[in-house]
């Protein structure tokens, strides 16, 4: 359903939205805001950025006290895998689906014509903004119960297996008390054209471990999985995961 402006252009009816976020506004500018694209206004200020900015620290917090609460027996490894993969962009695009945030944006014609109401970076970044938009109006209880009504089914599902070293290193070291892992080239081999690389997985106070890789980028995961095996914490799981 849609209302039609003075200029004679239909707007989106957002009374429709507020009932699908469980939130009536008090003032309705904020939400108005929450859904402007920076293509529609010309300027950061005047779009949902500063929002965006604000909702992803409110639904960080409030997935976090969701997670505290909900798991009271959790681990702060466990809590942090399952509050990363809550609060990423992806699961925010999701949730903005679920509203049919795409309906309501305000874009300029050129990403209208390009699709951007269906872009998923778009519809996360709104999402983050229309939370950050109810925490101003309503406070954080308004907020972390849009969070709970949009985000509480996603928390009782089976939190993901880690699958990337690199990942699993760094919430093992930080969950020890540990500095974060750095990574650092030892050598490098080969042409041009199939080069193999040597990097160092590192953590202050513990033993290096090298591994080698056709690129930095894969010499590190292998490095990573290195100072796992050798720790005990690589698993046969792990391994067929990964496969």
């Amino acid at each position: 359903m849609t209302k039609t402006s003075d200029s004679g252009r239909k707007t989106p009816d957002l009374a429709r939205l507020e009932a699908t976020l469980g939130h009536v506004f008090a003032d309705r500018g904020l939400l108005s805001t929450a859904l402007s694209h920076m293509s529609a206004e010309g300027s950061r200020l005047s779009s949902y950025q500063r929002l965006e900015f604000l909702g992803d620290r409110v639904l960080g917090l409030s997935v976090a006290d969701m997670l505290f609460r909900r798991y009271p027996l959790a681990e702060e490894g466990d809590m942090s895998r399952r509050l990363a993969d809550l609060v990423r962009k992806e699961t925010c695009a999701e949730v903005a689906q679920a509203w049919d945030i795409g309906s309501f944006l305000r874009l300029g014609e050129g990403e209208i014509l390009g699709g951007a109401r269906k872009n998923r970076a778009i519809l996360a970044d709104a999402c983050e903004a229309i939370i950050g938009a109810v925490f101003i109006d309503g406070g954080y209880e308004a907020a972390r119960g849009l969070v709970e009504r949009a985000f509480g089914e996603r928390l009782l599902k089976p939190v993901k297996p880690l699958r990337d070293a690199k990942t699993a290193l760094q919430e093992w070291a930080q969950g020890h008390g540990h500095p974060t892992p750095t990574y650092s080239e030892r050598g490098r081999s080969g042409p041009d054209h199939a080069p193999r690389f040597v990097v160092a997985a590192r953590i202050a106070g513990l033993d290096d471990a090298e591994a080698q890789g056709p690129s930095k980028r894969l010499a590190e995961q292998a490095a990573a999985e290195a100072f796992l095996r050798r720790e005990g914490l690589w698993t046969q799981t792990m391994e067929n995961d990964n496969g």
